[in-house]
């Protein structure tokens, strides 16, 4: 998540944020040794003098130079303030030093943990992609050092889980993740020794080497499936052999990993934690909820589920309107709204989506910040491509007739793969906009809930009358 994105609290040398592994004013003058931690179980050891006052940016410097990182890849990566509880991703003005002091006001702020995780919780500095970094920056990037870097990130977020794939997706991934390891000539018994020494897991996602079911289940297909999975990487791994003739160089390695995991759309994100009401299923089944990751980037905004590892809800930000609301009483949640066009029994309604979370307030302020950035970096060429698609349209066609309703865009898809939307699968507030409710809905309204939305949004309020304000 963005730092700066909120406020962070006034830094409090004397009470319960004062943290006992901070140094004291004096050691502080000292040159002090500095780890930066990188994906992959490396690190950068640094000696700083004067860490209480250092900034980002002069910490990014030394890292930079350290790790070699070409001037033109220098914005590709960010530092971030981590620990269980919380990712925080610094601005240049940022003191890390003086952040770490407020970290447990920032864990009370944004997290729900207990009171005896947050003042066990320690963060450290990692330096890795940055949110804001374009993905078609990073195509252009050839510098292997860059490459492994963004390389050893994106395959963590793929075997956590935290990138949810289909199993085309992780067993290409697996793999590459091998032939970079271990080189393409290995012959299938070298493979299959090499890849049971270093576990399964080691190339394929957690949640799918482990498997599921009870105990017998298990136990019963533990083996089965390995192989199957082993069997998977073995043909895609052959591929890789045959395909490339040569030995490839680990940089089309890398680039090929890389660029499959730009088919997945939330590549890059920032991701929080929050929870979402489940679908009634009877009486005893009301106010149940589910946790769900919450992913944020430059292209939109992806809601997936944390135990099925599958997408809920992807949308792309001139899909969408949204809002962030603070507790009005006690026991009440933070919530983040999610405000999109969707469908009830054939009637075209706009739906709410609640995502309760602590971190409602990043979440919006990262929307609009990434709203901000792309109308400024893109708001041209889309106008130029709108002009064009406008242009190439049948004469007396408008764009309220080539949809229906006012330009409202399609359906979401519904489909097996993982990275599809599930909208059939949430539980949402419905409504249209002259008040007529398809579920019930306080209070009622006549427009969009929210005015938050890009200023060329595809989204629109449900229309009922030709002369009602679009909100």
């Amino acid at each position: 998540m963005e730092g700066d994105d909120c406020s962070f609290p006034p830094d409090s040398s004397d009470d319960h944020s004062q943290r006992g592994s901070v140094a004291s004013s004096a050691t502080l003058s000292r040159a002090q040794d500095v780890l930066i931690y990188l994906f992959g179980d490396s690190a950068v050891h640094l000696t700083v003098e004067g860490l209480g006052s250092v900034s980002v940016q002069e910490l990014g410097r030394s890292v930079r130079e350290a790790l070699h990182v070409p001037e033109s890849a220098q914005d590709a990566f960010a530092f971030w303030l981590c620990s269980p509880l919380l990712d925080l991703q610094l601005k240049a003005r940022h003191q890390p030093y003086k952040l770490c002091r407020q970290w447990q006001d920032l864990l009370y702020r944004f997290t729900l943990a207990s009171e005896e995780d947050i003042s066990q919780d320690e963060p450290f500095l990692q330096f890795r992609r940055n949110v804001f970094y374009p993905k078609s920056k990073e195509l252009q990037i050839d510098d292997e050092g860059v490459l492994r870097l963004l390389y050893e990130e994106a395959r963590s977020n793929i075997l956590t889980g935290r990138y949810p794939c289909d199993p085309e997706h992780w067993t290409s991934l697996g793999a590459l993740s091998l032939a970079l390891e271990e080189g393409t000539g290995l012959d299938d018994a070298h493979f299959t020794t090499t890849v049971r020494e270093k576990k399964l897991s080691s190339f394929v996602p957690a949640h799918v080497a482990m498997g599921s079911g009870g105990l017998f289940s298990t136990l019963r297909g533990k083996s089965s499936r390995q192989t199957g999975l082993e069997q998977n990487l073995l043909e895609a791994y052959r591929k890789i052999s045959t395909s490339a003739g040569n030995a490839p160089e680990p940089t089309q390695l890398l680039h090929q990993y890389l660029n499959t995991c730009h088919t997945l759309p939330y590549y890059g994100c920032a991701f929080f934690i929050g929870e979402i009401d489940k679908p009634a299923q009877g009486i005893l089944q009301r106010g149940k909820r589910k946790s769900v990751n919450v992913g944020i980037c430059l292209e939109g905004v992806y809601v997936m589920d944390v135990k099925e590892k599958h997408v809920l809800l992807g949308l792309h930000f001139h899909q969408l309107s949204w809002d962030h609301s603070y507790p009005e009483e006690e026991g009440d949640s933070h919530i983040l709204w999610l405000e999109f066009d969707g469908e009830e029994d054939g009637t075209p309604v706009n739906k709410l989506l609640k995502i309760y979370s602590k971190q409602a307030e990043l979440m919006s302020g990262l929307i609009e910040f990434c709203v901000e950035l792309k109308s400024g970096s893109e708001g041209g060429a889309a106008a130029e491509m709108d002009g064009e698609a406008r242009s190439q349209q049948p004469a007396g066609q408008d764009d309220s007739s080539r949809n229906g309703r006012g330009g409202r865009r399609g359906m979401l898809r519904r489909q097996s793969s993982v990275l599809c939307s599930r909208v059939h699968s949430l539980n949402t507030i419905s409504y249209v906009d002259n008040g007529k409710e398809i579920q019930r809905l306080k209070p009622k309204r006549a427009a969009s809930f929210f005015n938050r939305q890009p200023s060329a949004a595809a989204y629109s309020a449900v229309q009922v009358t030709d002369n009602l304000e679009q909100g």
